[in-house]
């Protein structure tokens, strides 16, 4: 399918010579489709937010991030095409289905696709392109509170689109990580549905406490959705509802740079960032260095994921008298990042064991050390059965 029939050309950006729009190729007024085939990172907006709660400003503004992002510097190559913006459609689901498509066709050619929103149930449209590859999910959710309901009853909205992803058949969402919430905007059932499905999550406070707890779930994300409302109102203003408290900016570029190196990673979305109260620019400015981590991050990716006979690695092994499996860990010499090997459960139709690796940290490997189970391991075996 060709993808120019979803998209609508943007205004053209004024850029400096040596400034990263120069080495984009766009989808200008009066231009050409990009050739994206030949591109390393696909951008494109979708101005769609029509299912936000309270925050419908944010389906335009995408031009505004655009012109923060071509003006930055880097002394990188960058191979990146920015195919325009995906206008509402007629229906809400008609735009879902747009960029469905677009995502599936991107990702299937190995793109590493980034979604300027528009509000957060975009997610949900982005989540479709995987299922129509038939592909298993790890969803990464940075957000202050869970967008998750306990009631199907309600309308579906920005503020439940996870319900759509967890409940929905066929289900390929394997995991969901839920990074920066805030405790008191959740409630006891969201909380106890996130662990009745053996999901993971971090609190704000746990998060600021140490970043590189965020590291492994976000190198296991195959889609990252970035609700702006999880920074604190001194850093990001450009939205409404945005709380006092929450991620400062340099956090959040930290996160992005995690992001960026996970090997596994193939889209991201940034979402509710409404232009109309971006008075002074800083929020664009800010959403155009995420995507600066987030690009260099990709380019500085490692590809040191132990596929195969995991030569290419330090292989652990951790007796462990609770269980009948030992804890087999491996460790990339060329990041120092490490990898957990959960069995899958014993079942009549497997001939042969077979076993699913998770990304998880040094402190895990400690865990074990002292005949302790990391919760990753347990939680990803309770998945697999």
């Amino acid at each position: 399918m060709e993808l120019d029939i979803f998209f609508t050309p943007i205004a053209e950006i004024p850029t400096d010579k040596e400034a990263i729009g120069e080495n984009i190729s766009s989808y200008f007024d009066g231009a050409a489709f990009p050739s994206w085939e030949d591109a390393d990172v696909v951008v494109f907006g979708v101005q769609e937010a029509r299912n936000s709660y309270n925050n419908k400003g944010c389906s335009a503004g995408q031009n505004k991030i655009r012109s923060s992002f071509y003006g930055l510097n880097s002394s990188q190559n960058y191979a990146i095409a920015d195919l325009g913006n995906i206008a509402q459609g007629k229906e809400v689901e008609d735009t879902y289905s747009a960029v469905s498509e677009v995502v599936k066709d991107l990702v299937s050619k190995g793109k590493f696709v980034i979604i300027l929103g528009g509000s957060q149930d975009i997610t949900y449209a982005n989540y479709l392109g995987y299922q129509k590859l038939e592909q298993t999910v790890n969803l990464v959710s940075i957000d202050d509170r869970f967008d998750i309901s306990a009631d199907e009853e309600l309308a579906f909205s920005s503020l439940n689109y996870l319900n759509k992803i967890v409940l929905h058949q066929p289900n390929y969402l394997f995991n969901l990580s839920q990074l920066a919430f805030q405790g008191y905007f959740v409630k006891k059932s969201q909380v106890k549905l996130l662990e009745d499905l053996y999901f993971e999550y971090l609190r704000l406070g746990e998060l600021q406490d140490d970043m590189t707890l965020s590291e492994p779930m976000l190198r296991n994300a195959d889609i990252l959705s970035v609700d702006m409302k999880a920074l604190r109102k001194a850093e990001f203003s450009a939205a409404k509802g945005i709380g006092p408290n929450g991620l400062f900016a340099n956090e959040m570029c930290q996160l992005m740079k995690y992001a960026g190196i996970s090997d596994k990673l193939s889209s991201v979305g940034i979402y509710d960032y409404d232009h109309e109260l971006d008075f002074d620019g800083s929020g664009a400015q800010l959403i155009g260095q995420m995507m600066y981590f987030l690009i260099e991050g990709f380019y500085a990716r490692k590809g040191d994921y132990p596929s195969g006979l995991k030569a290419d690695n330090i292989k652990y092994v951790v007796h462990h008298g609770e269980i009948d499996h030992n804890l087999i860990f491996y460790k990339s010499p060329k990041s120092d990042r490490w990898w957990l090997e959960v069995p899958y459960p014993p079942r009549e139709d497997f001939k042969f064991e077979r076993h699913h690796l998770v990304p998880c940290s040094y402190n895990d490997y400690q865990e074990a050390m002292n005949e302790n189970i990391p919760d990753v391991w347990w939680k990803t075996y309770r998945k697999l059965n």
